[in-house]
Order: structure tokens, then C-alpha cells, then sequence
């Protein structure tokens, strides 16, 4: 009896205490309880979206405070300010992004800088850096990466039940980082930027990369073709992403929300305790390596220590529901992916060069003379996009400008 006394009071403070954790933080971002124990959202407008995610932001900040005190000064040199940007001249080129390059460290630290963390995506990617020749710097990032496995909205567009999704999800990607930076997106960059998903570019490097792969579950030899690739907006409903069309073909197509599940509202912190809980409770789960286990190894993680800890599943329904968005590179890629019959018909497909001097003319030249703000845009303003490690930034550019009169006055 005394064994078994002392095995409960082991146990049961550290339970308590982590879902008084747990409770803490998502009353500190403002999410309440109905009336049957679910969670409620305080709101779905853009500002309150921010705000749910200033933490985990402010964690992914604090987790690169090294990388960005080493490399963040001498990349700044990178980011546009306002009057370095001429609208009648932008000349946008795609980059891709190989690991542990200076190009590399600049699509890291980019990526830092957006409202709402943007994850490193899982399998197979493709990073781009989207620059704009004509200055040199960079307008925007694109990534795609191996798309989750249950998406409704997605597998119902397409009409896939389990088996054809089992078998044909390789053909497709998802475009995990999309945007354009300051003061490119002012100039309605995004829109630009987002259209160049439906690229040949991207089309034939998916081709070189991952056209004879094994799949890593499966462990079949898979010749993939990249029919299309979906996306989500991060704010609700996109006014970025919605009605794009160029000469007529349309690049992005709304086709519904998703339902509001995910783990953004569980920081890293907490994540790590809840492994550290399943360890202690010898739960397999704890240590199950990413890769191999799908793009919801996360999602599934932390689902079963919430439900070891006595939760509700409701827990992971955080209410912010993402508008999703498929982009057909091929003309025929949904009828191909459904059926798993047919070549793809690309005769549409132009390249990123192509698409964006269409993308100039259409958004960005006329929002440039309706709009000239953007060459207020300073150095300052793109700092601040660092949060808490803005002023370590700030303090090392001053001593930059001040070393570099120090030595012009020499």
C-alpha cells in the first residue's frame, strides 16, 4: 500500500501542474470555455489572429535570438527600403534555396519575420527566394512541401476516397510559406508571388527533384508529377489569394475552410513537457521520429497526451478556420488525380518570368500610383518586424553606420 501511496503523489502533482500549465496559457490568449468544456475563440478578425499567435511568434523569436545576432546585421542589406523600389522597373526571378547557404540564412531569417510562423515544413520542399533584379532585393518566399493527409475540402474537390488518396497524394505539394515582404507587399507583391506557384519553373524542378522517388512510407518507387499544389491563408479568408486570374486562366481557386483543428495555440515549451509526460508514462508516442510518420506527428502527439491528461479532443479545436486554396498546374490535374489516368495538359503553363510581367501590369504598377506610401517604408519599419529581438538588431546596425563613418573620417 505504501508503494502504491507514494506512486500517486509522484504522478499526480506533475499532471496537475501541467494542466494548470495548460490552462494558464490559453486563458492568456484569451480563449474561454462554452458551456460543454469546448474552446471558444475571443474573435476571427485579423488582429485577433495575430494576437493568438503573438506567443508562439515570440518562442520562434526567442529560439533564433543566436541565429539572428550572428547573421541578422549582414542580411539586412537584402530587405528593400521604399525608395529603392521603382514599380515600372521590378523584375522578379525565383531563386531556389539550398540548406546551409548565405541564401539559405536569408530565406530564414525572411520567413521571421511573418505575423504568423510559418513551420519548416516535412518531406520533400522547395525553397524559393523571389528577388527583384532590377535593385537586387528581395521581393518575396515561396516553399512548398509534402501536403498533410487528411484535408476534406481537398480530397472532396477532388473526389478521392482513402485508397486513390494513398496513392496519388505524390502528385501533389502544399505552399507552406507564400508571401511577399515590405514594401513589395504593399504593391500587392503577394498576389505576384502567389501566381508563380502555377510556374514551369516550379514544374520542372519538382520534375528533377522528386520525379523518380520512393515513398517513405510506402517504400514504393513513385513517378511523380506535380499536378497542383493547395495552399491556406493564415488570416481567414484571403483578400491576397482570392480572384487571381491572369490572361484569363485562373491561378488560385477557393474551395472551402478548414475546420478550425491544430496546435498553433501549444507552444514549444508546453509540446516539450507534454513528450516529457508521455516519456514518463512509457507512452510510444513520445519519441515517434517525424519523418516516416506523416505531417500530423505533431497534431497526434500532443491529441494523446491531452487525452492521457484527462482532456477533451475539443482541446485542439483552436476555431481559426483557414481558407484553402488549390492551384491546377496542369489543365486536367484534378481529373488526373482523381482517376490516376492521363497526361498532364500543360499547354497553359508559362513560366515565372512570363507570369510576373503579366503580374506587373495587372496589380503592382497601378497599385503604385494609387498608392504611393510604400516609399515610406525604412529600415526601422522592417527592424520592427522582429519583435522582441528588434532592439539587439537596432543596436547592432547603429554600431555598423558608426563604425563606417568612424572609418570614412579617418
Amino acid at each position: 500500500m505504501k508503494k502504491s501511496s507514494r506512486a500517486v503523489v509522484s504522478t499526480t502533482p506533475r499532471e496537475a501542474n501541467l494542466k494548470r500549465k495548460l490552462r494558464a496559457h490559453l486563458q492568456s490568449l484569451g480563449f474561454t470555455k462554452s458551456e460543454d468544456g469546448a474552446l471558444q475563440v475571443p474573435g476571427n478578425d485579423k488582429g485577433i489572429i495575430r494576437t493568438l499567435h503573438r506567443a508562439q511568434r515570440e518562442e520562434r523569436l526567442r529560439a533564433n535570438h543566436e541565429f539572428i545576432s550572428l547573421k541578422g546585421e549582414k542580411l539586412m542589406r537584402f530587405f528593400a527600403l521604399g525608395k529603392e523600389v521603382n514599380p515600372e522597373r521590378i523584375s522578379p526571378i525565383l531563386e531556389r534555396v539550398s540548406a546551409g547557404t548565405l541564401h539559405g540564412d536569408l530565406f530564414r531569417l525572411a520567413s521571421l519575420t511573418w505575423s504568423v510562423p510559418v513551420s519548416n515544413g516535412f518531406g520533400r520542399r522547395l525553397r524559393y527566394l523571389v528577388w527583384d533584379e532590377n535593385n537586387r532585393k528581395l521581393m518575396g518566399l515561396i516553399a512548398i512541401g509534402d501536403p498533410v493527409f487528411n484535408l476534406s475540402v481537398r480530397d472532396k474537390l477532388i473526389g478521392w476516397n482513402t485508397h486513390d488518396r494513398s496513392a496519388r497524394l505524390v502528385n501533389l505539394m502544399d505552399a507552406y510559406v507564400l508571401g511577399a515582404l515590405p514594401p513589395y507587399n504593399a504593391l500587392l507583391g503577394g498576389k505576384l508571388i502567389a501566381c508563380l506557384l502555377r510556374s514551369r519553373d516550379l514544374y520542372d524542378d519538382f520534375a528533377n527533384a522528386y520525379g523518380s522517388t520512393t515513398g517513405i512510407i510506402s517504400q514504393e518507387e513513385k513517378k511523380a508529377r506535380l499536378l497542383a499544389i493547395t495552399t491556406s491563408s493564415s488570416m481567414g479568408r484571403s483578400s491576397v489569394y482570392n480572384r487571381l486570374k491572369l490572361a484569363g486562366i485562373q491561378y488560385l481557386k477557393s474551395i472551402g475552410y478548414t475546420g478550425g483543428w491544430g496546435h498553433f495555440h501549444i507552444p514549444d515549451r508546453l509540446f516539450a513537457e507534454l513528450r516529457d509526460y508521455l516519456r514518463n508514462i512509457d507512452h510510444t508516442y513520445a519519441d515517434q521520429h517525424r519523418f516516416g510518420q506523416g505531417p500530423n506527428w505533431r497534431l497526434r502527439t500532443t491529441r494523446v497526451a491531452l487525452s492521457a491528461l484527462g482532456f477533451k479532443e475539443d482541446m485542439l479545436r483552436h476555431g481559426i478556420q483557414r481558407e484553402v486554396f488549390f492551384c491546377q498546374l496542369a489543365a486536367n490535374a484534378a481529373k488526373i488525380l482523381q482517376t490516376g489516368k492521363g497526361q498532364p495538359d500543360l499547354r497553359s503553363l508559362l513560366s515565372a518570368k512570363e507570369i510576373a510581367e503579366l503580374a506587373l501590369d495587372r496589380w503592382m504598377i497601378p497599385r503604385s500610383k494609387r498608392r504611393p506610401g510604400y516609399r515610406d517604408w525604412v529600415s526601422s519599419d522592417l527592424v520592427g518586424l522582429f519583435g522582441n529581438q528588434a532592439r539587439m538588431l537596432r543596436t547592432q546596425i547603429k554600431k555598423a553606420e558608426m563604425a563606417k563613418r568612424g572609418i570614412a573620417g579617418a
